[in-house]
């Protein structure tokens, strides 16, 4: 059979290495009518809702997306800026920063670039940008420390459906979490660290990560696992005892068990509990968002003070602090041997390099 997909090898053309960072997307405003087409891609992929086709084509076509869009759009109106929503502006000066700091190291060589899962900039479209600029070696980062399927999973497959209709392919890494890499559990203890001398400490650290279906564990996801040894890990490093923190799962959705503790029962029952006072950081988001600004910030805070507490900090996401930028130049250039080189030294020692 003829292959019929896209031929964009240019033969003249100097090749380049290209790092691509990606993260879950974003409604191009906070309108119901920009809520509809973001969420029936989110919600149509089967590896975000694993439910039988048919079935849920009902129930999203007839149900969610004539009820959902709307009430969305009066939270995502709450977060949204001047230049967008929020994950959107982080992602793109996460990619800016990142850039520069590769640039630092190697030069023109290489070339970094973001892309959405769900919404623009299109993974496809971008991809198309950084091959017409050269790139024949591809190092793809997604955004999510902790693997599961309905994100990074989901990532991979939007690429493998990419490539799949290209005739030339790229040669290609993946990098599936990192949430057990030093400089991320350094850059994470570092940002507790600065907001509790800014603000003073708390009588519990509360780490809350986004939920899933509890099936997904039962089925060989290690999500959960993933995020309670990201937890462990900067709890180690900042010296913090067991009565000192706690991990949770929020954003759940539906009616089935997700991942328990459910964040927004557990900060219900702290005060009951003699906690008057917390800090909630969110280590499986790399960038505000919604869920973190609004969910976190807004509603379950409110549940919080409502149930009696006294005080109750966010801690904001790495976004693009320098630490949390060295982590991820850290880790492509892990990525990267072989295809480029550059000495340790150009790293500094903060967070360690594992070698680099």
């Amino acid at each position: 059979m003829k292959y019929t997909g896209t031929d964009n090898f240019d033969h003249q053309q100097p090749a380049r290495v290209g790092v691509l960072i990606t993260n879950l997307g974003t409604p191009a405003a906070p309108t119901s009518k920009a809520l509809r087409p973001y969420l029936k891609q989110f919600l149509s992929d089967p590896r975000v809702v694993e439910v039988p086709r048919l079935l849920w084509w009902f129930i999203l076509n007839g149900i969610i997306l004539n009820l959902r869009p709307r009430r969305s759009a009066k939270a995502y109106a709450t977060v949204w800026t001047e230049q967008g929503s929020p994950l959107l502006v982080h992602t793109r000066e996460q990619a800016n920063q990142l850039a520069q700091a590769l640039e630092n190291i190697y030069g023109d060589d290489i070339l970094v670039d973001f892309a959405m899962r769900y919404g623009e900039p299109s993974i496809d479209s971008v991809l198309q940008s950084m091959f017409d600029r050269g790139v024949r070696k591809l190092l793809v980062m997604p955004l999510y420390p902790q693997y599961s399927g309905p994100t990074t999973g989901s990532t991979f497959d939007a690429l493998a459906a990419d490539f799949s209709r290209r005739r030339w392919l790229p040669q290609l890494r993946f990098v599936g979490h990192y949430c057990d890499h030093p400089g991320y559990i350094a850059a994470l203890a570092a940002s507790i660290q600065n907001y509790r001398a800014e603000h003073g400490g708390a009588d519990k650290l509360v780490f809350s990560y986004h939920g899933e279906p509890k099936r997904y564990l039962d089925q060989g996801d290690p999500y959960h696992c993933q995020c309670l040894k990201t937890t462990r890990l900067v709890a180690e490093l900042l010296g913090l005892e067991e009565d000192q923190y706690t991990t949770c799962f929020q954003s759940r959705f539906g009616r089935e068990e997700w991942l328990q503790p459910y964040t927004d029962e557990t900060l219900k029952a702290l005060p009951a509990e003699g906690v008057k006072s917390v800090q909630v950081i969110c280590p499986g988001f790399s960038a505000d968002c919604l869920e973190t600004i609004e969910e976190i910030g807004v509603e379950n805070r409110g549940y919080f003070m409502a149930a009696g507490g006294e005080s109750f900090g966010y801690i904001p996401c790495l976004n693009s602090s320098s630490e949390h930028i060295e982590a991820l130049a850290q880790l492509a250039a892990e990525n990267l041997r072989g295809w480029l080189e550059k000495p340790a030294r150009l790293f500094s020692q903060q967070g360690g390099n594992n070698g680099l």
